[in-house]
């Protein structure tokens, strides 16, 4: 069904961030393998997560809902983690199932892993290759795509394993197969990658050594056999969905937003720090932290912007905030030229494709490069007028929403089903902030 985001004069309101994406995740993954029953607050309850609940369960862990964002968690601890009965889909989710995949590894058991569409088109190889050489076996084809059953026997041997590409999803499996690794498991980071799961991990009583190296890099090493205890903890919110109604507040005519307990975190901040060189004067203040992470409250109002390079060094810190940066760059005065994001070719979709097909629908001049795109700049509100295809990506859909909130006609969308997966509450947050969204 198509929706359709109207211009409108005005975006203020003050927001709760929704809870982190990825620290949903592994507050789930990890609280279902520890000794003891752990607590959660602010869970993201989007289909992403909540799939990632249901593997857990169907693994041999208790999971359970006791109110809205509240959840515990009673994890197998020493008997470990079971074959489940059934195939366990992922729907839509590259973390949970990228992430579960390290994770099974480390327990003898067998499982069927599938997902929908979009993630059975998504490269597995990347997580296959290291866990294999830990003693992973699986059935899936030379393409590494699901659906793929794997295979472990828990006799699992530590690796040192450099990942060809910077991903969290790459390094944060191998470590969770390295718990029950015979040795000591160590990845060699070129360049620093989110470090929620080694952050969650102390959290849940697990030793990590970090050691910087030359200029960026980092090596991260894990000694196998160690467990986890439960904890309590409150999932801080989410950067990548705050960014969103961040953006929104900028390009506004009369914007002034405000987002509440967002996670800082310099792995997560590259959008914000961006946005700041191109003219957005964010306010922040420190407020609380939460699960070993520290929160602020982030305030934007309208900015004139000026198109910019974007420093390679912010790519792995801002690599979901690619698709809302775009329509920055739509508003902004100059060009704005992005490098070094061929990791945005294997998301949902083929975002670097998906983002200029965007800003081409509504009138902007826009070039995919391999490794990245250029926009030039309106320096304003750019026609608008079109029709995005979403490609089943919840931040492509986000992204057009929230351009045509100030472009100079209505942006549409072909679907926005998939936004469930990462923010339910988009929409309700944009309709509190001023916008015109609805199906059309």
């Amino acid at each position: 069904m198509v929706w359709t985001s109207r211009p409108v004069s005005r975006l203020q309101g003050i927001i709760r961030a929704p809870g982190d994406k990825s620290c949903s995740h592994r507050a789930l993954i990890m609280g279902g393998i520890a000794s003891g029953t752990s607590h959660f607050s602010g869970l993201l309850e989007g289909d992403d997560v909540l799939r990632t609940g249901a593997a857990m369960a169907a693994l041999g862990a208790e999971v359970t809902q006791t109110g809205p964002g509240l959840w515990q968690v009673t994890g197998t601890g020493e008997r470990g983690l079971a074959s489940p009965a059934a195939p366990l889909d992922f729907g839509n989710s590259g973390t949970g199932s990228r992430l579960m995949m390290g994770l099974m590894a480390g327990y003898e058991l067998s499982a069927e892993l599938c997902g929908d569409a979009s993630l059975s088109a998504r490269p597995m190889n990347r997580i296959l290759a290291p866990l294999r050489l830990m003693g992973l076996t699986d059935t899936a084809k030379p393409d590494g795509r699901l659906p793929f059953r794997l295979t472990s026997t828990r006799a699992l041997k530590a690796i040192t394993y450099a990942p060809p590409q910077a991903s969290a999803q790459v390094k944060s499996a191998i470590l969770l197969a390295g718990l029950n690794a015979q040795g000591t498991t160590i990845i060699e980071e070129a360049k620093p990658t989110r470090d929620h799961t080694e952050r969650m991990l102390r959290g849940f009583g697990v030793e990590i050594g970090v050691m910087r190296g030359a200029g960026q890099a980092r090596t991260i090493s894990l000694v196998g056999g160690q467990r986890l205890s439960a904890i309590e903890a409150a999932i801080p919110g989410d950067p990548s969905s705050a960014a969103f109604l961040i953006a929104a507040g900028l390009i506004s005519p009369d914007g002034n937003v405000m987002v509440e307990g967002v996670m800082s975190n310099p792995t997560r901040s590259g959008f914000f720090d961006l946005a700041e060189l191109m003219g957005a004067r964010l306010g922040a203040e420190d407020t609380d932290d939460a699960a070993g992470e520290r929160l602020i409250d982030i305030q934007s109002g309208s900015a004139a912007l000026i198109g910019r390079s974007v420093p390679e060094r912010l790519v792995p810190a801002m690599i979901d905030e690619f698709p809302i940066l775009a329509v920055l760059a739509a508003f902004a005065t100059g060009t704005t030229i992005v490098t070094g994001a061929e990791e945005l070719r294997v998301k949902e979709t083929d975002r670097v494709k998906a983002v200029v097909d965007m800003l081409r629908a509504n009138g902007v001049e826009a070039e995919e490069r391999e490794d990245g795109f250029a926009v030039q700049g309106c320096g304003g509100p750019p026609p608008g007028g079109g029709l995005v295809e979403t490609r089943h990506d919840h931040r492509i859909a986000m992204s057009a929403l929230v351009m045509g909130t100030a472009s100079q006609k209505p942006v549409s969308v072909d679907d926005v089903s998939m936004i469930a997966t990462s923010y339910p509450d988009f929409l309700g947050h944009m309709a509190a902030l001023g916008a015109d969204i609805s199906d059309s």
